[in-house]
């Protein structure tokens, strides 16, 4: 029996996991690395130590798993979307440290760009908002920034991509310059209709069009991993950014099906088909992972601060040891006692996208107590998801679609029933949670499955997608509708504006 193997390179560590061919896990293995805050709201990696924490799982999941590279099929990689990675060609040496996707020192570069009325343009073509979030304005910073830079681009020594495109290049030993589609939509340098680069749009930023990796399909040909590496040579057959490899594992390819991934922030797709549906409520347009060469999107809108507001009444105020304590101690109140908790940390994302909004907890009583501000916590991440998707029926429907059905969900903080139950509730349909939470990495593995032949096609994995658990709504829509009102009343309460 053949496996797969699935290349997860995140922002807080790198992972490898190995997946039998019905989709559950032989072997995982994970590597931190450092963030490095150069200056408030600059955010960097190492791209040399983003590789080789790669690398050290690598070898690890093979040890764990008892396996050696020639049992394996073919690899897939999914990562952290948006970083910015620029290496001088011949050596293949970073000439900066990776710009991470939270990193906004191009700020300044976006208002220009609206202030010239570009943003129609922008959105029109690659689905997106003009915003420091997006790669491309981070490339232009760092040819702006470092020294050399431009002179060497304008002679084409240099490459940028991605995490995905870095890695690839790695592991084939510098054969291979190439994204897939998802992760090159994210650069806003990309134009999604015709799935290529956009002259325009690099004009735009000044960026010249040699940096730029081909594009392929997400189930596609990325090269052969160099056999130096594992000791044999591996086929790489999947590339998709984390968020679309999270809705290719959840089987989510009709229009209408969507996910939502809980971590430190949250993450909700709504997949469109072949649709391209420009936004009126908040929401960017994005390129699906595709198995083949036909565009595919999907409607994106992330919340940043979802399992990260649990984290701070852990370490900021002391409510527990451990976040999975979170949810005795909410269940312990019943209820938040009338207690409405907005983590805006660090601003609104959608569909609000309020960047000066701040935290604010409202409704304190004498009567309040911690179980009341963890189970107010919990349900500020439902609040936000449920935001999100309401946005996304409402886009749907107002272009002829279906609302959202039911809720596919993944991610770490998914395993708190309290807290599915309370998004199902809020809702008013059903929220269900898969067998195999690890979507992000089964994404991958089953792009370079298909593209291997492991599979003969997308029904042979849908068949394989198991239920664990399913949260029916309990709660009246009219008390969730109540429940919607008390939390827009404390939006209002982060801003002046």
């Amino acid at each position: 029996m053949k496996y797969l193997l699935a290349i997860d390179q995140g922002t807080s560590s790198s992972r490898s996991i190995v997946f039998a061919p019905d989709g559950h896990i032989v072997a995982m293995a994970q590597r931190e690395f450092e963030q490095i805050y150069p200056q408030p709201g600059w955010v960097e990696h190492n791209p040399m130590e983003i590789w080789s924490s790669q690398l050290a799982t690598l070898h690890e999941v093979l040890k764990k798993s008892n396996l050696q590279a020639r049992d394996l099929l073919a690899a897939g990689i999914t990562n952290q979307r948006e970083t910015t990675v620029v290496w001088h060609r011949e050596t293949g040496q970073p000439i900066y440290n990776a710009i991470v996707w939270q990193d906004r020192r191009a700020e300044n570069i976006c208002v220009q760009l609206r202030e010239q009325g570009h943003a129609e343009t922008v959105q029109r073509k690659t689905g997106l908002i003009i915003d420091a979030y997006f790669s491309g304005t981070k490339l232009q910073w760092i040819l702006d920034n470092v020294p050399h830079a431009r002179e060497w681009a304008q002679a084409g020594k240099l490459a940028f991509g991605t995490v995905d495109t870095w890695l690839i290049w790695q592991l084939t030993r510098g054969q291979v310059h190439a994204t897939d589609v998802s992760n090159a939509s994210r650069t806003m340098l990309f134009n999604v209709h015709t799935n290529r680069w956009d002259d325009e749009l690099l004009a735009l930023l000044r960026i010249p069009p040699s940096l730029m990796p081909e594009v392929h399909p997400s189930a596609s040909d990325f090269g052969v991993m160099d056999a130096s590496i594992l000791g044999a040579s591996l086929p790489i057959a999947g590339v998709a950014g984390d968020q679309q490899s999270a809705l290719f594992g959840q089987t989510c390819w009709t229009a209408g099906q969507a996910k939502n991934t809980y971590g430190t922030g949250c993450f909700a797709l709504m997949h469109t088909g072949s649709k391209f549906l420009t936004s009126k409520n908040g929401l960017i347009t994005t390129s699906a992972a595709q198995a083949s060469k036909t565009p595919e999107f999907a409607l994106e809108g992330s919340v940043f601060i979802g399992g990260a507001v649990v984290q701070w009444l852990r370490d900021g105020l002391h409510a527990f040891k451990h976040s999975s304590e979170v949810q005795a101690l909410a269940q312990s109140a019943g209820d938040a006692g009338g207690v409405v908790m907005v983590p805006a940390f660090t601003g609104l994302g959608a569909p609000y996208w309020k960047a000066q909004a701040r935290g604010a907890i409202v409704g304190i009583t004498r009567g309040t107590t911690m179980a009341h501000l963890a189970y107010a916590a919990l349900e500020s991440i439902a609040f936000q998801s449920t935001a999100l998707l309401q946005a996304m029926s409402l886009d749907s429907q107002q272009n002829g679609g279906l609302a959202v059905q039911e809720l596919r969900v993944d991610g770490g903080a998914c395993a708190n029933d309290l807290l599915m139950q309370m998004q199902a509730d809020l809702l008013g349909i059903p929220v269900v949670r898969p067998a195999v939470i690890e979507t992000t990495a089964l994404g991958a593995a089953y792009l370079a499955g298909l593209h291997a032949g492991m599979y003969a096609d997308q029904t042979d994995l849908a068949a394989q997608w198991r239920i664990e658990k399913r949260f029916e709504p309990h709660m009246s829509r009219d008390q969730a509708l109540s429940r919607m009102d008390a939390w827009n009343h404390a939006i209002r309460q982060t801003t002046t504006d």
